[in-house]
């Protein structure tokens, strides 16, 4: 991590933790889903995975994103 003022932490906030878990599980899911030859399951997870983006959105806009008034940076010292 930069020790640059201004830096805004590479998206290390409860907003993209959130989207990217999800987005995660949905790729665990989905490639589980593909071995074993379940298309709905595969379109089922390709929806989770774009659900975790929009949730990471949201969770953004509502203030838990880097620059979010929620969002309380961590010191790394």
């Amino acid at each position: 991590m930069s020790t640059h003022h201004g830096d805004p932490g590479h998206g290390d906030s409860p907003a993209a933790w959130t989207a990217v878990i999800v987005m995660l599980l949905g790729i665990a899911f989905g490639t589980v889903a593909f071995f074993l030859h379940q298309p709905l399951l595969v379109w089922i997870s390709v929806g989770v995975v774009v659900l975790g983006g929009v949730l990471g959105w949201v969770l953004s806009k509502a203030g838990y994103g880097v620059k979010g008034p929620k969002f309380t940076p961590k010191t790394h010292e």
